[in-house]
């Protein structure tokens, strides 16, 4: 009977465990698939508790804003804290976007980002306002003329820098190295920018300057390519302060070097928003030693090309690790007037590594600067000492050559002085002769 007794017991045990356990795991079941009812139950409540607050804040804050103001508010605020560059473009930010791409409008001629929640310079464009009154990729911007950039968005900075031609603006920027805050005075201007120009170094290494990825910039590298044709041993692309631009043309331009492969892809949460971009054999156009510079200002665009060509082990990338900017924004407007800028995917090299806040490390990482020239050592004699003295002296150090002098007045080559001022260039050139010389043999 006691016999019994242990045995329904433990039988009831068991059944109790039993029940315990399936309870266990259909909720754990129901927690890793929630049910259609469940989701749409949650969506209703966390709606009812928007709801509620947004009633709280309308009753009491002590600015009284309507309800439209405060909807306004509650949709930049979701958006800017999703990402960097997501955002809700009210009627002026929506207008703003469509002078940006439909029409002409006065600028300083910057790239900005956001780096550590920093309102960053990714690039200057050169040639522009910006450029020209001495502003620098990494340079952070504090206050745009007597307000402060914190909190701000990207397009809220944007739109306070875009203004009327020639009139002036003030940017207080923080930069490494410098102590204490700089006060930048710069002119707005309209940008106008030569997107790609070459030039020849020793007379057989082709320098293509790409500063930024317009609707031209493959053909117009293709035409520059073409035309030298058989003179070109070697090509430098210099893609440093490139801040990016159209991902086709970022695309097209590998492709005149690569023969095959996965140049980019854009994987996003809906697998309509995921392509991949691969290399075609018959748009290749040059498999000469290729040298890629890059620095902190080469972004998106100039990423990509950049990775890809390292991935495929088509190039060499020499310079400073790139601001790592790696993903794709869309424009979706919800009224007329209204829209919101939203990040849908991100892009992937060909060996499945992201750039988004990475960046492309170089494969050689040189900083920028100038080579130091040291002053040449001469012999005369004791007894010609004082009479030689000040014309030696003459001969051996003569002035520094002005790059932008020399660029002004030379736009065929660049010479040894101007290499002298740029390490990374001169690094480059060095790199491409090696190579050269390898593929010779």
């Amino acid at each position: 009977m006691k016999n019994t007794k242990m045995m329904v017991i433990g039988f009831v045990s068991a059944v109790t465990i039993s029940v315990a356990l399936s309870t266990s795991l259909l909720a754990k079941n129901n927690v890793a698939e929630p049910t259609e009812a469940s989701v749409e139950a949650s969506r209703l409540q966390s709606l009812a508790k928007f709801t509620k607050v947004l009633g709280i804040v309308e009753q009491y804050n002590v600015d009284g804003l309507t309800v439209d103001q405060l909807i306004d508010k509650s949709l930049q605020g979701m958006l800017s804290n999703l990402d960097a560059h997501s955002t809700y473009m009210d009627k002026k930010s929506y207008d703003s976007l469509k002078s940006q791409t439909d029409g002409e409008f006065g600028g300083l001629g910057i790239t900005v980002g956001m780096r550590d929640n920093a309102l960053t310079v990714i690039a200057p464009i050169e040639g522009t306002p910006a450029d020209k009154a001495g502003i620098k990729a990494g340079d952070i911007i504090l206050k745009i003329n007597e307000k402060s950039t914190l909190s701000m968005t990207i397009d809220d900075a944007v739109g306070l820098m875009r203004g009327t031609p020639k009139t002036p603006i003030d940017l207080t920027i923080v930069r490494k190295g410098v102590a204490d805050p700089i006060k930048v005075h710069i002119i707005r201007d309209i940008i106008t920018v030569e997107s790609v120009y070459t030039r020849t170094i020793s007379g057989n290494i082709l320098y293509i300057r790409v500063t930024s990825f317009d609707k031209k910039v493959a053909a117009d590298v293709k035409k520059a390519i073409k035309k030298n044709g058989d003179k070109s041993k070697g090509i430098i692309l210099d893609l440093r302060n490139n801040p990016g631009g159209l991902l086709d043309q970022a695309v097209e331009l590998t492709d005149l070097f690569v023969d095959e492969g996965v140049i980019v892809s854009q994987k996003g949460r809906n697998k309509a928003d995921d392509v991949t971009y691969k290399a075609t054999k018959s748009n290749t156009i040059t498999h000469l030693p290729l040298v890629v510079l890059v620095n902190e200002g080469s972004a998106s665009a100039s990423e990509i090309v950049s990775g890809a060509l390292q991935d495929l082990k088509r190039g060499v990338i020499v310079g400073e690790k790139t601001f790592g900017k790696g993903s794709v924004q869309v424009v979706m407007p919800i009224t007329e007037t209204e829209g919101i800028k939203l990040t849908v995917a991100r892009y992937y090299l060909p060996s499945g590594r992201t750039i988004q806040a990475v960046g492309v490390t170089p494969d050689i990482e040189v900083a920028s600067g100038e080579i130091k020239n040291h002053t040449k050592s001469f012999n005369i004699k004791e007894a010609d000492l004082k009479e030689h003295l000040t014309s030696e002296l003459e001969k051996e150090n003569p002035g520094m050559v002005d790059v932008t002098e020399a660029n002004a007045t030379n736009k065929t080559t660049i010479t040894p002085e101007q290499m002298n001022k740029d390490i990374q260039l001169k690094e480059g050139v060095d790199i491409i002769k090696a190579l050269i010389i390898v593929k010779g043999k």
